[in-house]
């Protein structure tokens, strides 16, 4: 099975005042024990440790990059994936919808990922199933 992981999932995973900690915790270790193939994109790994840094700490960042961040495997976000991000981002014409999200919807749909580990309802709006229930 392949799971994208979003910033929403990697933050949760972190930061143990999370709305979404514990059910992140839990959902990491299966994909873990699983031996999923995780996959996110280079955008993500900057968003997640830019928010890191300014809201938890270094201690945080090296946790992510040293813990966290090595069973996935991150795709670089080319000219050509920004570009086509970008045009989605223009034509949702959605002030909440990020650049980062577009990104990551681009590239589950060039490599025909289906699931993602989120806590952002964009996934599930852009018909992608969440692996974690929100409710």
């Amino acid at each position: 099975m392949s799971v994208f992981i979003d910033t929403s999932a990697f933050l949760a995973i972190l930061n143990r005042d999370d709305l979404w900690a514990v059910r992140a915790g839990r959902q990491w270790r299966h994909l873990v024990e699983n031996e999923a193939t995780m996959l996110t994109t280079s955008y993500v790994v900057l968003e997640t440790t830019a928010i890191l840094q300014r809201r938890i700490g270094m201690d945080a960042v090296r946790a992510f990059v040293d813990a966290v961040l090595p069973p996935v495997d991150v795709f670089p976000v080319d000219s050509k994936l920004h570009s086509a991000a970008l045009s989605h981002l223009l034509v949702a014409n959605r002030r909440e919808l990020s650049l980062v999200d577009c990104c990551s919807f681009e590239i589950m749909r060039n490599l025909g990922v289906r699931t993602a580990f989120a806590f952002d309802k964009h996934f599930s709006e852009q018909g992608f199933q969440l692996c974690v229930d929100m409710s």
